[in-house]
């Protein structure tokens, strides 16, 4: 299924649109640092239109607010690069998509931009799923490319393991 010089993201990506397509389920995705790095892990892979229909990128919070349907409030309450704000980003991937899951991501890929209650390579995913929501938090290290490449591929490993933990 996989090839020499296929990256790990590109694997779990097969495993995962695989295992959709096969239950006849659909993803779609959300992110912000990732600048669209987790969608185009997944279009790289043959037939992902099978399963994956699409994302947003959500740079600004305007766009959070208006495209996903995050919360004024929550932006307010929490910031931008919160979980509730992966949740909502998420959620609103899922409705608006009309998709089975969604999976977002939010963070700081640096170099600048942090804070010390939010330090650069800090990284808010989403799940949203039939009875999923998720938020959870990651530091990654490294430049940007490094942490931004590491968010997109947690994200669909979270993914993969909430699709796999519903087969049962």
């Amino acid at each position: 299924m996989t090839g020499p010089g296929t990256s790990p993201g590109v694997e779990v990506a097969i495993e995962l649109l695989s295992r959709l397509a096969s239950r006849g389920e659909t993803l779609a995705v959300a992110e912000s640092c990732t600048g669209g790095g987790l969608g185009s892990i997944l279009t790289s892979v043959p037939g992902a239109s099978s399963a994956f229909v699409g994302g947003v990128i959500a740079y600004s919070d305007s766009v959070k607010v208006g495209l996903l349907g995050v919360g004024k409030t929550t932006l307010a309450a929490h910031g931008a690069v919160s979980g509730p704000c992966a949740r909502e980003m998420a959620d609103g991937a899922r409705d608006r998509l009309d998709a089975d899951w969604a999976v977002s991501i939010t963070g700081i890929a640096g170099p600048d931009g942090g804070s010390p209650e939010k330090p650069v390579g800090t990284t808010w995913i989403g799940l949203s799923g039939p009875g999923v929501s998720v938020e959870e938090s990651f530091r990654f290290a490294g430049d940007r490319d490094r942490v931004r490449t590491a968010a997109a591929r947690t994200a669909l490993v979270l993914l993969a393991r909430a699709v796999e933990s519903r087969d049962g």
